[in-house]
């Protein structure tokens, strides 16, 4: 009994070891774009390092308020004293020693604490938008080479769709040529077709490997083992006007916010500097001793210390003006961050709306172009169409589907980046 509950206890233990050594993904999982994003939040570096960032500013809340609290010191010294040799006084050399333990608290500053209080928590708040900033851009990318991603994976299907198309024409064309309904040069022809659309199967099949290998940079991950994405591209419209985009953009883009925090807290800056001409009241106290070889004195004393800046070299004044020519920098860019939130938008919007226009066609276009391969295998096989007029309806075809993906692919991404631009990973 004990020799089972000690295997099952190292049974259990090698499971835990295996499960927290187990990496984002198992190999042969299959992902959707949900989990590829949750994966990218969980291991990018620039989320590990948009996070520690609002950790800095949150520690400096706390340093800010450190300054309401007392401030406790101990202080211990030795020396070795001896009569200097010049002094003609016989004095033997003797120990001295000095202990004392120091309070001070500040008494009254005239709101600057408080201020580096607010300061620090704007500069927070500021950090912790450009984290969601910084997720944004992550999502964005990972959702980018997601559907990259999908439009390679359908691009190999159609390439081998097309190579099957062609091998089927090959055979057809041979067969004829075997029987003398056609000459030789159809089974040259169609042989030919047949290797350039090997060559492009090996190219689409190359770009999807590349495409996995970006989706796998997008979500922070190297050496990642296999997976699978069993999702294909499709098409769901989305409808909204370029008036609701750009309202959203301006209330939701966490740069924005940033900046606006940013510029609350420079506002801060300008009010705490000007603080800078007024007095300081603060208490002291301390207790100690000090003695020698053979005698000790103790000591105490408690104070209250008003501490005026009577002049400070004008370095009030341009820590005030250094704050306030800092605040209309941060002003002009935030004019000219809103103008680029706006173009960022438009220019996303338009996108979206061509792509849609894009697949409206290519639904056309793929249906037209399958039915023109139709029509020439069947001319083809009832002798009146040439190879030349099956080639070309197949290239046709294989373009038109190609286009129609790519149609797609862009959609989806022009659908996240606005809702990037709008400020809504």
């Amino acid at each position: 009994m004990f020799k089972k509950i000690c295997l099952t206890l190292v049974f259990l233990f090698l499971t835990a070891i295996d499960t927290y050594a187990a990496g984002p993904i198992t190999p042969g999982e299959v992902l959707n774009l949900q989990q590829c994003v949750e994966i990218a939040l969980q291991n990018h570096p620039y989320i590990h390092a948009a996070r520690e960032t609002v950790r800095v500013y949150e520690s400096r809340i706390g340093q800010a308020r450190a300054g309401y609290l007392p401030q406790l010191t101990f202080e211990s010294g030795y020396q070795r004293i001896g009569a200097a040799s010049l002094s003609g006084v016989d004095v033997d050399p003797y120990n001295r020693y000095s202990n004392s333990l120091n309070l001070n608290q500040l008494l009254f500053d005239f709101g600057k604490t408080f201020n580096q209080i607010q300061i620090q928590s704007l500069s927070t708040e500021s950090a912790r938008a450009d984290f969601r900033d910084v997720s944004g851009q992550v999502i964005f990318n990972v959702k980018q080479a997601y559907y990259v991603y999908l439009q390679a994976k359908m691009s190999v299907d159609v390439a081998r769709e097309t190579v099957n198309q062609f091998q089927q024409h090959f055979e057809r064309a041979t067969a004829f040529f075997e029987t003398g309904t056609r000459s030789k040069i159809d089974v040259t022809s169609a042989e030919v077709n047949l290797s350039n659309s090997k060559i492009s199967l090996l190219k689409a099949e190359n770009t999807l490997r590349l495409a996995r290998v970006n989706l796998n940079n997008a979500m922070g991950l190297t050496n990642a083992p296999a997976y699978e994405i069993k999702e294909v591209l499709s098409y769901a419209p989305h409808n909204i006007s370029l008036e609701q985009a750009l309202k959203k953009g301006y209330e939701n883009r966490p740069d924005i916010i940033s900046t606006t925090k940013k510029k609350e807290a420079l506002e801060k800056t300008v009010l705490l500097n000007q603080k800078g001409y007024l007095p300081v009241l603060s208490g002291s106290a301390a207790y100690g001793y000090l003695g020698n070889d053979t005698t000790t004195d103790k000591n105490w004393n408690v104070g209250v210390f008003l501490t005026f800046p009577l002049f400070t070299g004008l370095s009030t004044k341009y820590q005030i003006d250094e704050a306030r020519a800092n605040l209309n920098v941060l002003k002009a860019n935030e004019n000219y961050l809103l103008q680029a939130v706006s173009l960022e938008i438009e220019s996303a919007y338009l996108s979206l709306n061509e792509a849609r226009e894009r697949i409206d066609a290519g639904k056309v276009i793929v249906r037209q172009a399958e039915e023109n391969v139709e029509l020439a295998r069947g001319r083809y096989e009832a002798g009146v169409g040439s190879s030349i007029e099956i080639t070309d309806a197949m290239i046709t075809l294989n373009n038109a589907k190609m286009t129609y993906i790519t149609a797609l692919a862009d959609y989806q991404v022009a659908w996240a980046n606005l809702e990037k631009a709008m400020g809504e990973n």
